[in-house]
């Protein structure tokens, strides 16, 4: 990957001062510490833009930029290569010029490898030009309106082609190994991954198969099938899963990995029965994705100092709350991360491991082998662990094990299912934790919801009248009347573009609410007087920030829409 001289690029960021030599000297630390290059860490602290780097990199290498929010990309050129070809090489061709040479965006245009095979392939002469990341986002998301179209033509076919081959008659194993069904399972799985799902449902209802795609937590409806390609389509993902194929009145659950491109996706396979035949629900995880950092998951610089604190404490316990889908897991993951270090053992106890991370022990729960997360537990405390991480405290004896291990010296990782923070004290003493334990052990507590950002490709400014701020006024103070929200008069939204599939936004970020478990806290939740009003009370009292707060500070910098914040609110 390209990159400008240590010594040098410290040259140029204290002449431009942009970093001072202090935090670019810990940007070096960290970026040791952590195995990779000090502008992804001076990146993610926000201490130099995408936009300044990038410009860097240009100027110093005498490169020119492929800047595609203001070039025009030949969609002609552009499909010289494959998608798969350019996600794989990170090279996007997207102009010829007079003299047949065609010009190329790419992440590393010092890469003669990359340079020479791309020479071969489209047979001329190439002008690399150097691209972020999200420049040749917008050159996929080119890619993405041409395989929507092909998307629907070649399910159309398939389903045709089946039907032809009488494959729609046999049973779910045979059908299963057919190469329709193959083909069609494959350009579903493909065509969510290229539209950023996150999970793929086929539900079967009376006459049809609803085919739906979660994107950036909202789901869409992407197509019907013909009723007569489900069972062999149930069979096939659960041949790729490991299922049994003649069940069909039980839950099942499995996974298997798949390849597109350079890219390699995980996929969580899960089957119920339902009225009208098997659901099936598979959610798809990135296998090379990395832990993000506190910054890149939204916490604000208040709370990453207050995270940041509690895990420099050698016991106790972190919990952090929220519904399914809120994002729990991603925030445990980080915190493991920044935690793993060469002189800590760090065990954990999930269910399911979702992402792989080098120098952790995981342990996948498996009650059908006894492995529950109780069971987990008492053997990872076996282990001599310093940190252990229980995936989630769902019944009374794994909150019970999980609080005797962090008053014996551990630090407790854990998730727990309350909307808020202050409920979280409630539902961990109707585990049976007693109030005093839960006064000794617990350090902090995270409550979390994820909200759509604004894509940045088309983001807009927009004014708003003094009847629209004096009406969102009025609603903001019936939600909670403790909140002063001074309405901006200037908001922000997406037009919508292709690189956000003319939705205004693409990807997502937290907003969160932290407890920090003070003396005064710890000493109310043993007072046999406690309420959560009256708790809710003083916790303000100590600056509490609620997670409403943090999301309206959010659009009040334009990273969302005030819709957002209201929708996943009021879930």
């Amino acid at each position: 990957m390209l990159q400008i001289p240590e010594q040098k690029f410290k040259q140029l960021l204290l002449t431009d001062g942009v970093v001072t030599e202090e935090q670019f000297t810990t940007a070096i630390q960290e970026g040791k510490r952590m195995n990779r290059g000090i502008a992804s860490i001076l990146l993610e602290e926000h201490l130099i833009t995408e936009e300044y780097y990038q410009n860097l990199l240009a100027k110093f290498y005498g490169i020119e930029r492929a800047n595609f929010f203001q070039i025009t990309i030949d969609e002609d050129i552009l499909r010289l290569l494959p998608e798969a070809t350019a996600r794989e090489k990170g090279a996007i061709a997207f102009h010829r010029e007079k003299d047949g040479t065609i010009d190329v965006a790419m992440l590393d245009p010092s890469d003669l490898i990359i340079i020479e095979f791309l020479t071969t392939r489209l047979h001329q002469k190439i002008r690399p030009f150097l691209a972020s990341q999200n420049d040749l986002n917008r050159g996929f998301a080119v890619y993405s309106k041409r395989v929507t179209e092909d998307f629907e033509k070649t399910i159309k076919d398939n389903i045709v082609a089946s039907d032809r081959a009488r494959i729609l008659e046999k049973n779910g194993e045979e059908a299963a190994q057919d190469i329709p069904i193959i083909a069609l399972t494959d350009n579903l799985m493909s065509y969510a991954i290229v539209s950023r799902g996150s999970d793929i449902h086929l539900e079967v209802l009376e006459k049809e198969v609803l085919v739906r795609f979660r994107v950036d937590g909202v789901l869409r409806e992407i197509m019907r099938l013909d009723k007569r390609v489900h069972v062999a389509l149930v069979a096939r993902f659960k041949l790729l899963a490991g299922l049994k194929l003649d069940e069909h009145n039980k839950a099942q659950d499995g996974r298997f990995r798949y390849k597109i491109g350079g890219d390699i996706m995980d996929l969580r396979v899960s089957t119920m029965p339902t009225f009208f035949g098997e659901k099936v629900e598979m959610r798809l995880l990135s296998a090379a994705e990395r832990p993000l950092s506190f910054e890149e998951l939204g916490f604000s610089p208040e709370h990453i100092t207050l995270l940041r604190e509690n895990i420099a404490r050698s016991y106790g316990m972190i919990l952090v709350t929220g519904p399914t889908g809120s994002g729990k897991t991603t925030t445990l993951y980080s915190v493991l991360n920044s935690l793993n270090k060469a002189e800590v053992n760090i065990v954990t106890v999930e269910d399911p491991i979702e992402y792989y991370m080098q120098y952790v022990n995981q342990t996948q729960v498996n009650p059908e082998a006894g492995i529950t997360f109780a069971n987990g537990l008492r053997a990872i405390l076996r282990q001599d662990p310093n940190i252990i991480m229980v995936g989630e405290i769902r019944d009374e004896e794994t909150a019970e094990i999980s609080v005797n291990a962090a008053l014996t010296g551990h630090l407790v990782l854990s998730s727990l299912h309350t909307n808020d923070t202050p409920t979280a004290i409630p539902r961990f003493i109707d585990l049976g934790v007693q109030p005093f334990l839960v006064s000794a052990v617990l350090n902090l507590v995270v409550a979390q919801r994820l909200v759509r950002r604004i894509c940045l490709a088309c983001i807009f400014s927009y004014k708003l009248f003094p009847d629209q701020i004096e009406g969102i006024s009025r609603q903001f103070h019936t939600i909670n009347p403790l909140i002063q929200f001074n309405v901006p008069k200037t908001m922000f939204k997406g037009k919508g573009c292709p690189v956000c599939n003319y939705t205004g936004f693409k990807g997502r970020i937290g907003i969160f609410e932290m407890l920090n478990v003070t003396e005064e806290i710890r000493n109310f939740m043993v007072d046999p007087s406690f309420t959560l009003d009256r708790f809710r009370e003083i916790i303000r009292k100590q600056g509490f920030v609620s997670m409403l707060e943090d999301g309206l500070k959010k659009v009040e910098r334009g990273m969302t829409t005030l819709e957002e914040i209201l929708r996943v609110i009021r879930e």
